[in-house]
Formats: structure tokens, C-alpha cells, sequence
């Protein structure tokens, strides 16, 4: 049997990317220090790099106007359900 697949946390990935990035230590005293292969870390790193610019992103607003788009078709579904009941109980 093969080794079990281990899982990082997104913060020992951030950790390990800035480390890479501030290039106190190499790549490979990094990866001997915390047991992750070369080549790891410098996709984490290559990744850091890559959406740093979305981190300063107004998400704040996209986040909002998101939401509103998913609730409303809700509430309009909502308002048909108990017109649909307001009906049906004056049938009975």
C-alpha cells in the first residue's frame, strides 16, 4: 500500500509561500524544514503571486450584489408559493 495523501492547510500554504517570497531560505532548506517536496512549494509561491492582486480586490461590494441576485428569485418564488396557498384555500 502507498503512502496516505496528505492535506495542508490554506495557512501553512500561506506561510510557506511568503517564506518562499521573502527568499530568506531556499527553496530546498524550506522544503527540508517543513517535509514538502521543491516543487511544491514553488507552486504555492507561483499561486501567492498570481492572485495577490485579488486580495486587495473589493469583494465587499461583488460579495452583496451577489447575494441579492440569489435571494431574489427567492422571495419572487415566496410570493407565487402564497398567493398559490391564498387561492387554493379560498377553493376549499
Amino acid at each position: 500500500m502507498g503512502k496516505k495523501r496528505r492535506k495542508f492547510s490554506d495557512k501553512f500554504k500561506a506561510n510557506i509561500a511568503l517564506e518562499a517570497v521573502r527568499g530568506v531560505k531556499t527553496l530546498t532548506e524550506l522544503a527540508a524544514e517543513h517535509q514538502v517536496h521543491p516543487n511544491q512549494i514553488s507552486k504555492w509561491k507561483k499561486q501567492l503571486l498570481e492572485n495577490a492582486s485579488e486580495l486587495f480586490s473589493n469583494r465587499a461590494c461583488s460579495s452583496a450584489k451577489s447575494e441579492e441576485e440569489v435571494t431574489a428569485p427567492l422571495y419572487e418564488e415566496i410570493g407565487r408559493l402564497k398567493m398559490n396557498i391564498k387561492w387554493l384555500e379560498k377553493k376549499l
